[in-house]
């Protein structure tokens, strides 16, 4: 198989995006010269418009989709077609679709891909001519299942290593802001993301250690080792960024809202390290460089975690719940323990081996 044009289709959130980075590497490898266009959302269309190896980014927005629908059912379906136009006139020769969705599908199979390869999820992958049967992603992580779409059609696999591209502007921005604030480049420089989990919505909560805990770990860093910390996230965590920096008695740096998200990796190539929750800026400061202590709760991460694990470390509680949240499924809690119960100590006990 000697495939000129390629597809990749993936709409979901940051991190989903990053773990199929080690694909778009090894597809380079296998075919060097071979056009290769990335359909994904518009919050990651960012990550994906600098990557070197990528030459077309298609636009999914679910909720414009969803919002033409509710207002114009013709705009709706000339929204679709335009997709379907603008992927068409391409001509892809194969897809690997990570959307575990039959529409994605059969958009493909319209648009006259013909190899279509994904994931057959609850019997959506009609329209695949290569299936991989999945029922959730367990015991093995994300990317080493997003691999597994080369590996059945017999496409090497080299690395699995995942890959952001920060552009120079990012990184002078980057140097300029951190002068601009004053902070003291003799300090040790520590990014905190209180925030996360954007692609879970209003579940995100699930997902993230407390603010007063954020804040009493910000104390002890720095009265031990005085520390310069930065506050990081996008604007719609602005309020809960805020609050951590209120509970805390030491002065922080803000940068939520401040960036891009590719303002964001820059900032996270200056720091010695990230203290996050599990979500994309996790795999963001991963991606770059950056040495990270993430708190998982719910989720696996043996599957969603850092990945390789050198120089990253993961805190959990260890509950014999944990983790609850399987097969894209959270259980029915009401406690979060595996959070609640987590304490500061035992985080700054993991921070100690990134300072």
């Amino acid at each position: 198989m000697n495939f000129k044009k390629i597809l990749i289709i993936n709409p979901f959130g940051i991190g989903d995006v990053l773990f199929t980075t080690p694909v778009i590497s090894n597809l380079r490898l296998a075919y060097p010269h071979a056009i290769m266009g990335y359909l994904a959302n518009r919050r990651t269309a960012e990550i994906l418009k600098n990557n070197p190896d990528i030459t077309h980014v298609f636009i999914y927005e679910r909720d414009e989709f969803v919002e033409s629908y509710r207002q114009n059912r013709f705009k709706f379906l000339q929204k679709w077609f335009e997709l379907f136009n603008s992927i068409k006139q391409q001509g892809f020769e194969v897809v690997f679709d990570y959307s575990l969705n039959s529409t994605f599908g059969f958009l493909s199979w319209a648009s006259g891909i013909n190899k279509r390869v994904g994931f057959d999820y609850r019997q959506r992958g009609r329209f695949l001519t290569d299936r991989v049967p999945l029922t959730g992603y367990e015991e093995k992580h994300v990317i080493e299942y997003y691999l597994d779409l080369l590996r059945v059609i017999d496409i090497p696999v080299k690395t699995n290593q995942m890959k952001l591209d920060v552009p120079g502007r990012d990184l002078q921005w980057a140097q300029d802001w951190l002068k601009d604030q004053g902070i003291n480049a003799a300090k040790p420089l520590i990014a905190i993301l209180p925030g996360g989990g954007a692609s879970w919505g209003k579940a995100a909560r699930f997902k993230r250690w407390s603010a007063p805990q954020y804040a009493h770990l910000i104390d002890k860093i720095i009265e031990n080792f005085d520390a310069a910390i930065i506050l990081m996230g996008d604007p719609k965590e602005e309020a809960l960024c805020r609050e951590v920096l209120s509970q805390a008695h030491f002065p922080c740096t803000m940068a939520v809202g401040k960036t891009s998200l590719l303002g964001l990796a820059a900032l996270l190539t200056r720091c010695q390290g990230a203290i996050v929750n599990d979500g994309g800026p996790l795999h963001v400061a991963v991606a770059v460089g950056t040495k990270t202590v993430s708190i998982f709760g719910p989720v696996d991460p043996r599957v969603y975690g850092p990945y390789p694990v050198a120089n990253h470390t993961v805190v959990q509680k260890n509950l014999a719940c944990q983790p609850c949240y399987r097969r894209f499924r959270m259980a029915n809690c009401g406690h979060i323990s595996c959070l609640g119960e987590l304490s500061v100590e035992e985080v700054y006990r993991k921070v100690k081996n990134i300072l």
